[in-house]
């Protein structure tokens, strides 16, 4: 099936009375089932928020229809699934894919020059479909700039999430040694910027994660000052990340493919280890040099008394050929082979290449929180932090950066500590002190499975949401309020 440049899709989905919801994410590879988390740079966190939203948002009474619009891609080095143009994700919520910019894969940096062929591919769809949506709402810079020019030709309310922001990704490559003339070679930031401002401009409401995210990242935007924010938590699936003791449970019987990933990631991290049985440190994260995971590498093998207390194990994405990947991953996973060198790591340190994340992550968080060990996030700049919530809803205290949205997650949920990333020894004593201290580890345990629960369930999530976009649509709304 190639991607075509006519009709989206000649299937059409009913629509019912109630809201009818346009949600754009326009790059990575976004599909219903079997995310490939960590494929690249472009396929992380969004494309879980984006896909979970959808069928938050398709289960709630007074919405009729959502739509999650992405690119059709139809290339051999990605699975056929990203080629469909329409896939079910719900009986009211789909995901529909349109072309744009070709059929290849290609990262986001590449699609400025596509997406206003995207937005009219957009248009074309709903023209089949026989209605406009009463709503348009763009995930990151590139969906905004879509989402804008919908809203504009439709009449329509936008809102808009940055999911991550210009300004600061600019400064923090800056930060780290990168020259703006290389910034701009590799991330186009100065338009990304350019394009952010006007999408505040333009925007009706603005959807922050934190409050911490308004104040020091969209505040750094001139339009910021006449923007609407509004702040709401993602959410995340409890039934897909519940706590490790249920495992433990004898008259608990999960489904086959929790069993199967279950024996697969317990032989998966003993094949690294000498004694896989001690405690596991956990870090997930993508190669990216923001996530520092080297700083975490250098604080475990710097410090003797950590490494006799537990292992470490990193799973960075999903790899092949580290040579095949872009300069900045292929950096930070060359920075990790060379420290597991160093510091003689071997038998210590797992680094997995494969992981299947649909299934895997949530099964590797229980495995490692009934070996009572921790989760870490030593990212420089963590926008929100989703792991985070997934990691303490199965029960699995934390230790994280407390730049960004680990700050009011933590705080929140108190199921773990804060620590500045930048410091090898706060990182150490963070670690130590709740592997060692088993009230500790109990406390911040059950806290983290209470707190996600009363504030980062999906459907807390969608309830919040739907009632910010009823003050924006005076016609559906009526059936969101009933």
């Amino acid at each position: 099936m190639k991607a075509s440049d006519t009709d989206v899709s000649d299937e059409q989905a009913t629509v019912g009375d109630g809201l009818r919801i346009a949600l754009i994410s326009v790059h990575g590879l976004i599909r219903g089932h079997d995310l490939e988390l960590g494929h690249d740079a472009d396929t992380g966190g969004q494309t879980t928020y984006v896909v979970e939203l959808a069928r938050a948002l398709g289960a709630m009474r007074g919405v009729a229809r959502v739509d999650l619009i992405t690119r059709r891609i139809d290339d051999a080095g990605v699975a056929n699934d990203y080629a469909k143009p329409l896939e079910r994700l719900s009986d009211r919520a789909n995901l529909v894919r349109v072309p744009a910019g070709g059929d290849e894969y290609i990262r986001k940096e590449l699609l400025w020059p596509h997406l206003d062929e995207f937005a009219a591919a957009v248009q074309r769809f709903y023209r089949s479909q026989g209605f406009t949506p009463d709503v348009v709402h763009g995930h990151y810079a590139d969906a905004g700039y879509v989402g804008a020019r919908l809203a504009e030709a439709w009449d329509k309310p936008l809102v808009f999430t940055g999911h991550s922001l210009g300004r600061n990704k600019r400064r923090v490559l800056r930060a780290d040694g990168m020259s703006d003339e290389e910034i701009e070679q590799q991330y186009a930031i100065s338009h990304r910027i350019e394009v952010e401002e006007d999408v505040l401009k333009r925007a009706d409401l603005v959807v922050a994660s934190t409050r911490q995210e308004v104040v020091k990242g969209y505040e750094l935007y001139d339009a910021a000052a006449g923007a609407t924010f509004r702040v709401i938590a993602p959410g995340i699936d409890v039934e897909r990340f519940y706590p490790y003791y249920y495992d433990l449970d004898e008259a608990f019987e999960p489904e086959e493919d929790i069993v199967r990933a279950r024996v697969r990631m317990r032989r998966e991290i003993a094949r690294f280890l000498r004694e896989p049985e001690k405690p596991l440190i956990l870090a997930i994260s993508r190669p990216d040099r923001r996530k520092n995971i080297d700083g975490l590498v250098r604080a475990y093998g710097e410090d003797n008394e950590l490494r006799h207390i537990a292992n470490l194990a990193v799973f960075a994405g999903v790899r092949g050929d580290i040579e095949s990947m872009d300069q900045n991953e292929r950096e930070v996973l060359t920075g990790m082979l060379l420290a597991m060198d160093r510091y003689d790591l071997y038998g210590r340190l797992a680094l997995p290449k494969k992981h299947q994340p649909e299934t895997d992550i949530p099964v590797l968080y229980r495995l490692v929180a009934a070996r009572h060990g921790v989760f870490v996030n030593t990212a420089l700049v963590e926008n929100f932090g989703i792991t985070l919530i997934e990691a303490s809803s199965s029960g699995l205290p934390v230790v994280s950066t407390d730049h960004g949205g680990p700050a009011e997650i933590i705080t929140t949920c108190r199921s773990g500590e804060l620590i500045d990333a930048r410091d090898t020894g706060q990182i150490q004593a963070a670690l130590k002190g709740i592997l060692v201290d088993r009230e500790k580890w109990d406390r911040y345990s059950q806290n983290g499975v209470e707190g996600v629960r009363e504030h980062y369930s999906w459907s807390a999530h969608a309830r919040t949401y739907l009632a910010a976009l009823t003050e924006l649509t005076p016609g559906p709304s009526a059936a969101v309020r009933a």
